[in-house]
């Protein structure tokens, strides 16, 4: 049977990861969009990629289901990169939590239920996940990690009115994102699999290009200016870091989360970046 890689989400980090690993492979783009999903399938298959296109809503455990089983009955699960999300300026909280919280986590229990063993997952969370570190209480933290998938959106403190807005909605996924791959490494790893998590920076996507033209701009290049690298990342930098972590060269690292962000948290946590305060 085929190895497949699954990448779901195929806006332009999901459409760069299929590119980097996709040769040789079978490889399965999910996205909820039936109009894009075609067209990058189509520009795939032009290239010689085998390519299947299969569309899932993420916010929907039966859908995230349905096509971790589908990739499986095409071949070996060996990869699997989960992309897929929503931003402050796209959405408003509740759908950022319905899509980038339970999403992930969905995706974490159907595809730990599926990969092959050897094989290997990213999800891509954000540094506003590493930003928010430490400023959730520790309960909050456990119940992110811990809580059954089904249950996840009953907690109170995610309840409407207890999240301000979509920014704040954004940051508590990402930082659960970063959290539930901690524990579901443990899962996976008892089908001698791996999960990792990547925490990118500001990316020049459509839809980072689209927070750089909203309300939180004008600070988000601040922080790009005041980084390590001053600039912003790229697809095909998010690309790298997911062929490195589904990759051999990291088979002792499990349960982490790689920082890509050009150096923006570092400059935020030396001092010389300042957040804007509420």
């Amino acid at each position: 049977m085929p190895d497949v890689l699954v990448v779901i989400g195929i806006g332009g980090m999901g459409e760069a990861i299929a590119r980097r690993l996709g040769s040789g492979k079978q490889v399965v783009l999910a996205d909820f969009n039936e109009e894009t999903l075609d067209r990058v399938a189509a520009t795939l298959r032009a290239d010689g990629f085998a390519v299947d296109a299969l569309q899932v809503d993420v916010s929907s455990k039966p859908s995230v289901r349905a096509l971790a089983e589908a990739a499986a009955a095409l071949g070996d699960v060996r990869q699997v990169a989960h992309t897929a999300g929503l931003s402050p300026v796209q959405a408003p909280a509740d759908a950022i939590l319905h899509v980038d919280l339970a999403g992930v986590a969905f995706s974490l229990d159907a595809f730990g239920d599926v990969v092959a063993d050897g094989g290997a997952g990213v999800v891509i969370a954000s540094m506003a996940g590493t930003m928010a570190a430490g400023h959730l209480p520790t309960e909050m933290e456990a119940a992110l990690a811990h809580t059954p998938s089904d249950d996840l959106l009953a907690l109170p403190f995610l309840q409407a009115g207890a999240v301000p807005d979509a920014g704040a909605a954004y940051g508590i996924a990402k930082r659960a994102n970063q959290l539930r791959v901690q524990a579901a490494s443990l899962a996976w790893g008892t089908r001698g699999a791996r999960v990792n998590s990547i925490s990118p920076g500001v990316i020049s996507t459509p839809m980072g290009q689209a927070e750089l033209d909203g309300t939180s701009g004008a600070a988000m290049r601040a922080m790009v200016d005041g980084s390590g690298t001053k600039r912003l990342g790229t697809p095909s930098d998010i690309a790298e870091a997911a062929s490195f972590l589904l990759g051999s060269s990291s088979s002792f690292i499990t349960g982490t989360d790689l920082l890509v962000d050009g150096g923006v948290v570092a400059a935020v946590r030396s001092g010389a970046i300042a957040l804007p305060t509420a």
